[in-house]
């Protein structure tokens, strides 16, 4: 029995040359067009992502700003934040936001929050239009805050941590 060829031991790898990706391309221009539109629309939404200062950031990065004192405005409807939000969070309906995003601390870091991060992502680009730059969408929204495991808080009022009476 002849052994087996192993790779890098005297196997050949077929060579692909330049005139055969020309050959390919002729042969499937539909594809090859597909496959430079999808590159350049994922540069192009890169860059644009990039150049609009868009931050969204994950749940783990979301607690590290929490914990540096940033503010948490909950955009969903207030029976969805009844249901359950983040502590300490700010319940700003999406549809009264561009009103009231103006009493908003300019110097505090914001973490927009909605069920998905969509809206999130527009109050964000709002917020820094109107001059708050640490601000920040969390990714996946509500739908990853829980998915992470992270504790949320039902009803309107939390707890605090003064002394009971």
């Amino acid at each position: 029995m002849r052994p087996l060829p192993q790779a890098g031991r005297g196997v050949s790898r077929p060579r692909i040359t330049m005139e055969q990706v020309f050959e390919f391309a002729g042969s499937h221009p539909l594809l090859v067009t597909a496959l430079m539109i999808s590159f350049f629309v994922l540069i192009f939404s890169e860059l644009r992502r990039k150049a609009s200062g868009m931050v969204a950031v994950s749940p783990a990065d979301a607690v590290a700003l929490i914990n540096n004192d940033a503010l948490v405005v909950d955009l969903r409807s207030s029976e969805s934040f009844m249901l359950g939000h983040i502590v300490n969070s700010k319940n700003i309906p999406f549809d009264e936001f561009p009103a009231k995003k103006d009493t908003l601390n300019k110097s505090t870091p914001v973490i927009a929050v909605c069920d998905s991060g969509i809206s999130s992502n527009k109050a964000v680009a709002m917020l820094r239009q109107s001059g708050i730059e640490s601000a920040y969408s969390l990714k996946g929204g509500m739908n990853a805050w829980g998915q992470a495991g992270l504790p949320v808080v039902s009803g309107k009022k939390t707890k605090s941590k003064g002394k009971k009476s």
